[in-house]
């Protein structure tokens, strides 16, 4: 095919590799012609990243003639990670040499060579792929206004991984800097899964909006033939009953059957530890698969997932078990299947895991659901009608986090200093912080200035100096190399690394896991079995185990809870069977249980709340269902166990799943406020929920993220990180004092909002009890455990037993069920 010689130069380049634009490329690049920012929302390997590049790149060639020579910094191109950096510089290289071989290319990260971040210091290429913490990283440099000024685009990948994060507001306050350099900048959104596009754009492009010359964002729609299949890998037996992990061991060869019969496939886990084990039970069944499969997590050494990732791309590995490590947009074009352990937890997250597969125009991306419980084999049937459906979650942007504004504030004073209102006014226009009143910025300010009222006394916290000039300024070099070390919004429990005796680097471990380990203890990690020999310098010293047995290191994040849209879809696929509808596959294989949970209770509803009573030698047993998430369960255990115990005290033992909660309690307790649903009124929720709760506990926990992202607690230069004992004793000194002598300090009051809308989820709790509040009350007194109720008590045994006590008790609850049933 021979491009004509009208045809702009990037179209010729497309035509001359037999490639035509789909029409959503041709409407982004009309949208970028016509100088708007927007978001473009498109199926995963459609072509995103070449609807915006090219279209910015022929603009860029029309305005700068690339016959001038060397041009100076004008796009910069924003990722999530650093692992997809690589690919996106070989992506938008291509065509960039062949149309503009004079112009550079660069990429600045973490990984980033110091050799190549002295050559950038003198002279930055002219498209620059980075993070949001290096571009901030960037905005401290002294002559930061000259350097940029010219950046004429930015584009944000993976916008729906940011945008519900402090990394996400990192980059509206880089962005809005940016702006206000170049008031004529155009900014674009990548996204694959998002169900809120208007705002999710509004929250990217809203320094743009504030332009009255700027014109309207353009949200642009991708729609491109791409089958999108998603199955299930159904058990033998899912069995009447049933419990997390539940069917783990049985579904073990049927995986290994579907990669032995299928092309490159990636398995995904939610958590490492998961990942760890499934590695191992691979590599049991299939012993001459070592070297063909692989193990990839975040805590693994950078140069084995690099390894890892080349091995994908080149084809030469059969699987890889791989966690959220994996998710984003790095190209795997020989991966023709993802299975996908246990439950995705939400519809996007499940989407993207799938787009990994056939990540090509055309191709067919395929996810195969392998359920570890039977709740999980019901959810696979509810998750693949909601992806169908178009039934994705919404990301909203966190509100005006003060401890990114002061790092932020920091961060200004010592790339040239700043006026207050000028950066006020600045600071508004991103979107998170567009409520920012006055009395806010000022207290945030004088927090830079003094540390607040408590902290007057002590130099290292007056951060920012006002000159002569009126002017705010960072003039002690001691306090910015410090605060450049520490800029970021991820914060993690302090690691180690683990290496061998001879000193070559495994990968990093939380230290807490670390500190429990002696000498000889065996573990799995990097899908080896090493043995623990001590700890030197903030790492540990491991060999290759002896041994054929180990523990499986657990890290500290949290579980992840399942979506309000895919628990409504739980519901109406459970309504089904309870009308007799078994067509969907999934449901047949569930009919077991759910036929034993009919006839022991009743099958929850949409319409109807299911409330369940059982008495045992525990005591007394309330079971409740909301299909809420376990985050929002907790909230709502926690606050029903306060409001049943306020007029007659008692006390309450509590469980929760992403189905319900149980409470239990030695004492008889009176039902009627569940049954009347008095117990879901929203009045005084925001009391009650503090009241319920050890809240200053949780703020303090919280509060130990905040002291380190605004600066109070610096981790350590290069080489002498301090320990997380350290660490977690500075920001609690910081709590206390700021408490008793400080009530007013809006750090202490972001740690309280903190836990109740992230830790609680304040607002799905709210909604989640209105909700309650509006259906009626499905009661059922149980005589036995229920196929629903059960997976809760196992949730409780599992904290005070062994995994053998727990196994003998389950066989003696379930022989009593079959006895009398």
């Amino acid at each position: 095919m021979h491009p004509a010689p009208s045809e702009p130069p990037v179209q010729q380049w497309l035509a001359q590799r037999g490639w035509q634009p789909f029409e959503f490329q041709r409407e982004v690049w009309q949208a970028i012609a016509e100088g708007r920012s927007g978001m473009l929302h498109a199926t995963t390997g459609s072509g995103k990243t070449y609807a915006v590049w090219l279209g910015m790149l022929g603009e860029m060639l029309r305005r700068h003639p690339p016959a001038r020579g060397a041009e100076p910094l004008r796009a910069i191109w924003l990722t999530p990670m650093r692992a997809l950096a690589s690919d996106t510089t070989r992506a938008l290289a291509e065509p960039l040499r062949a149309l503009a071989p004079e112009w550079t290319i660069g990429q600045r990260t973490g990984d980033t060579p110091s050799a190549e971040r002295a050559r950038q210091d003198r002279r930055f290429p002219t498209v620059l792929v980075t993070t949001p913490e290096s571009l901030t990283l960037m905005l401290t440099r002294a002559n930061a206004r000259e350097e940029l000024q010219g950046v004429e685009y930015v584009v944000v990948d993976e916008w729906h991984e940011l945008i519900g994060s402090k990394r996400g507001v990192q980059a509206q306050l880089a962005i809005a800097r940016l702006w206000k350099f170049n008031p004529r900048l155009v900014a674009w959104g990548l996204s694959a899964t998002l169900g809120n596009l208007q705002e999710a754009m509004e929250v990217l492009c809203h320094p743009g909006l504030q332009s009255p010359d700027a014109p309207a964002p353009r949200l642009v729609r991708g729609r491109i033939d791409k089958p999108l299949i998603i199955d299930t890998l159904l058990p033998v037996d899912p069995g009447k009953y049933s419990w997390a992990g539940h069917l783990g061991a049985q579904m073990k060869q049927p995986v290994v059957d579907e990669i032995a019969r299928s092309g490159p496939t990636l398995v995904f886990t939610n958590v490492r530890s998961q990942a760890e084990i499934w590695y191992q039970l691979l590599l049991e069944a299939r012993p001459e698969w070592a070297g063909e499969i692989a193990l990839h997590h975040g805590s693994m050494d950078k140069a084995t997932r690099e390894w890892v990732e080349q091995g994908l791309k080149a084809g030469s590995l059969r699987a890889v078990v791989a966690t959220s490590s994996l998710d984003l947009g790095v190209d795997f074009l020989p991966v023709e299947r993802v299975l996908q352990i246990g439950s995705a937890k939400g519809v996007a997250r499940m989407m993207q895991r799938a787009g990994r597969s056939g990540h090509a125009p055309g191709r067919a991306s395929r996810l195969t659901l392998v359920p570890t419980n039977t709740m999980e084999i019901i959810e696979a049937a509810a998750a693949r009608r909601a992806a169908y459906e178009g039934r994705v979650e919404n990301r909203e942007s966190p509100d005006k986090p003060l401890d990114v504004l002061v790092q932020h504030l920091v961060t200004i004073a010592i790339g040239g200093g700043f006026r207050t209102q000028e950066l006020f006014d600045e600071v508004r226009t991103a979107w998170a912080y567009r409520e920012l009143t006055q009395e806010e910025f000022e207290w945030a300010l004088a927090f830079c200035e003094r540390g607040g009222t408590s902290l007057t006394a002590y130099p290292d916290y007056h951060r920012i100096v006002m000159n002569e000039e009126g002017v705010w300024q960072v003039p002690d070099r001691g306090i910015a190399r410090r605060h450049r070390l520490g800029i970021g919004t991820i914060v993690s429990d302090a690691s180690m690394q683990v290496k061998y005796m001879s000193g070559a680097t495994i990968g990093t471990m939380e230290e807490g896991f670390i500190s429990r380990l002696r000498p000889g203890d065996c573990f799995f990690f990097a899908g080896k079995l090493l043995e623990f020999v001590r700890v030197r310098e903030m790492a540990a010293y491991v060999k290759k185990a002896a041994k054929t047995k180990g523990t499986v290191p657990t890290w500290q994040g949290s579980k992840m809870a399942l979506s309000t849209e895919l628990g409504d879809a739980v519901l109406e696929m459970m309504q089904r069977a309870s009308e007799g509808d078994f067509s969907e596959p999934e449901l047949e294989a569930a009919r077991p249980m759910l036929e034993t949970q009919a006839r022991l209770s009743l099958i929850p509803r949409p319409e109807a709340v299911l409330v369940e009573s059982f008495k045992s030698r525990e005591g007394f047993h309330l079971y409740i269902y909301p299909f809420a998430g376990r985050h929002v369960h907790l909230g709502l255990a926690s606050l029903l166990a306060w409001r049943l115990a306020r007029d007659r005290p008692n006390t309450f033992s509590m469980s929760v799943n992403d189905y319900g909660f149980e409470l239990v309690s030695a004492e008889e307790f009176d039902l009627e406020p569940v049954t009347s649903q008095r117990v879901f009124e929203t009045g005084d929720l925001l009391h009650d929920v503090l009241a319920s709760l050890n809240s200053t506990e949780l703020a303090q926990r919280r509060f130990r993220e905040i002291a380190r992202v605004a600066g109070l607690v610096f981790s350590g230069y290069p080489g002498q990180h301090k320990s997380a004992k350290q660490l977690q004793a500075s920001s609690g000194l910081f709590f206390e004092v700021f408490r008793k002598y400080d009530e007013g300090n809006l750090l202490l009051t972001q740690a309280q909002k903190e836990v109740l809308s992230q830790e609680l989820e304040i607002s799905r709790l709210r909604a989640t009890l209105e909700r309650l509040s509006l259906r009626k009350i499905a009661y059922a007194q149980l005589r036995h455990p229920s196929p629903m109720s059960l997976p809760l008590m196992v949730e409780r045994f599992r904290e005070k037993l062994t995994t053998e006590q727990l196994s003998t008790r389950l066989d003696r609850i379930l022989r009593d069920m079959e006895r009398d049933t």
